[in-house]
């Protein structure tokens, strides 16, 4: 762990993120934590590097990746929550697949409506059958490996981490879960309303995934065909 540069993007509202720097207290005092905050909020926490960014996750991520100084980099929101059992499995994980994207299993806080489960089921179907996981399942990959795949796309209306993932499976490189589990925070559900997201979010994922999805499958055709002709 003592490699990994931590980045968290930090929105103008987000009012969580003592908790989930708490759960990093346990890590080595090399850890490289960089919080990147788009307005004037400020934490105390003397562990963490603060740098300002113009507003957007994808922009703001990409920032702290530009500015990380560890060999492999972990994206985590900042209301989410991590236990030690997941910082060690992240860190048996990098070492068995360390050209790997890296992901945990999504869970959802006490903090939503009732229902979440069906969430949770979703976001496992989604990662372990389909290969997709969302950002809030804390990405970790290489430096490297991240800027080879074109970073965070910018000028994405949506679904930055979406897209991440269909570059990172496009260049050839491996997703791998953890095995253990990440928490998140599930009040925006209660405050836009459990179906309507629900819907929202998974029409919005497929209509971004079939381009994707016909590219990957073009570059396998296409690395078939070189191989076969070898």
């Amino acid at each position: 762990m003592k490699n990994i540069s931590i980045i968290i993007p930090l929105g103008p509202d987000e009012d969580q993120l003592s908790q989930l720097l708490h759960d990093l207290d346990g890590l080595p005092p090399e850890t490289e934590i960089i919080i990147v905050s788009c307005g004037d909020v400020k934490v105390d926490e003397p562990r963490a590097r603060w740098i300002s960014s113009p507003q957007g996750r994808a922009i703001q991520q990409n920032v702290g990746a530009k500015a990380a100084k560890g060999e492999f980099l972990w994206f985590l929101h900042a209301d989410s929550r991590i236990t030690p059992h997941g910082i060690n499995a992240l860190a048996a994980s990098l070492q068995k697949a360390p050209q790997a994207l890296h992901y945990f299993h999504l869970k959802f806080l006490n903090d939503g409506p009732w229902g979440m489960w069906l969430n949770e089921w979703g976001a496992w179907f989604r990662s372990q059958i389909l290969g997709m996981p969302f950002g809030d399942q804390g990405f970790c990959l290489r430096k490297d490996n991240f800027n080879k795949v074109g970073c965070f796309p910018e000028q994405a209306p949506y679904g930055e981490d979406h897209l991440l993932v269909w570059h990172v499976r496009q260049a050839g490189l491996k997703l791998r879960c953890t095995g253990e589990t990440l928490q998140t925070s599930a009040r925006k559900y209660h405050q836009f309303g459990h179906a309507h997201l629900m819907v929202k979010y998974q029409w919005l994922w497929l209509r971004q995934a079939a381009p994707e999805l016909s590219k990957l499958l073009r570059l396998r055709f296409k690395n078939l065909v070189k191989s076969n002709g070898e």
